[in-house]
């Protein structure tokens, strides 16, 4: 298989605290790789170190299979495009204009202005001004900055935080035409995981610094399990009737729970009643990305 980024025992410390820590990392070309991970597990930082806005303390990592120590990664690195933090858009400009600016800022010529216009869904905003964009439209002429240097691949961290449901819409729809029609490798990290699952090709889950798991969607769709999902008064009491039963579950807040091993449904409401504990709901549904998440990284009470 072919890499397009891969990183080996990577390290980053900042002073004492270790915000990367032998982290390895494998992106396959062509993928659209979804990071997934708490606050705080080390993505951002990981962008940083990948993008070029830090340096890694240890370890290593290669673009486009070039050695970060080799002097042609600032080739390479010309092959990348990034959205890491808020665009600096020109707010009396219109979205043309702002490229314009963008291409002449880098020495690029601007004869593929129009095609990246399209290429993110904002072709036909005239001579509307960035300042009167939507926080979408706004985002997506982010990633139009990001395109001008014809990039291979493409880092987005947290492209649709913030974004309202028909601007989260318009920026899916943007990232998959990069990716289907210019075959453009797209890393993004999201905590918005719904989301996130209708995008990835692939996962890796990132936890303290580390990337504990990698896994492709396919094999991300054969490991998430069938469950009974619960809603009852009281989860507490629910844990303590399973754990009596020997069934699998996990706890996500006061009211619901997943149910993971086969369960016999009158016993189960019989054995609640009898501690006033009542279900409000059961429905069967297929674990997500969120709970497998969770439970991978126990972040949520497994009783």
């Amino acid at each position: 298989m072919d890499y397009i980024l891969q990183t080996q025992h990577l390290r980053k410390t900042y002073g004492k605290f270790v915000a990367l820590d032998d982290l390895t990392l494998n992106i396959p070309k062509g993928a659209i790789y979804g990071m997934v991970g708490r606050n705080g597990a080390g993505k951002t930082t990981l962008i940083r170190v990948i993008t070029g806005l830090n340096s890694p303390t240890k370890g290593e990592y290669s673009l486009f299979g070039v050695k970060h120590t080799d002097a042609k990664i600032l080739e390479v690195r010309r092959k990348t495009g990034a959205v890491v933090e808020t665009p600096s858009l020109h707010p009396d400009m219109t979205a043309r204009d702002n490229l314009i600016q963008q291409t002449l800022a880098l020495g690029i010529p601007k004869d593929n202005i129009d095609n990246i216009l399209k290429l993110v869904g904002l072709a036909n905003t005239g001579k509307k001004k960035a300042k009167n964009f939507s926080l979408g439209m706004r985002q997506r002429l982010g990633v139009a900055f990001s395109l001008v240097g014809d990039p291979e691949f493409l880092v987005l961290d947290e492209p649709i935080n913030g974004l309202d449901p028909q601007g989260i819409m318009e920026v899916r729809e943007m990232i998959l035409r990069l990716n289907r029609e210019k075959g453009i490798t797209i890393l993004i990290s999201s905590h918005i995981l719904d989301e996130l699952s209708r995008l990835a090709t692939h996962y890796g889950f990132v936890e303290r610094g580390r990337v504990i798991k990698e896994m492709s969607a396919e094999e991300l769709e054969i490991a998430c399990r069938t469950a009974v999902h619960v809603n009852v008064n009281d989860t507490n009491i629910l844990a303590e009737v399973l754990r009596g039963m020997g069934l699998e579950h996990r706890i996500y807040s006061p009211n619901e729970a997943d149910i993971f091993s086969p369960v016999q449904v009158t016993p189960l409401v019989l054995a609640l009643n009898e501690k006033n504990c009542f279900v409000n709901s059961m429905t069967e549904r297929h674990e997500s990305l969120e709970s497998y998440f969770m439970g991978l990284v126990g972040g949520v009470r497994n009783v």
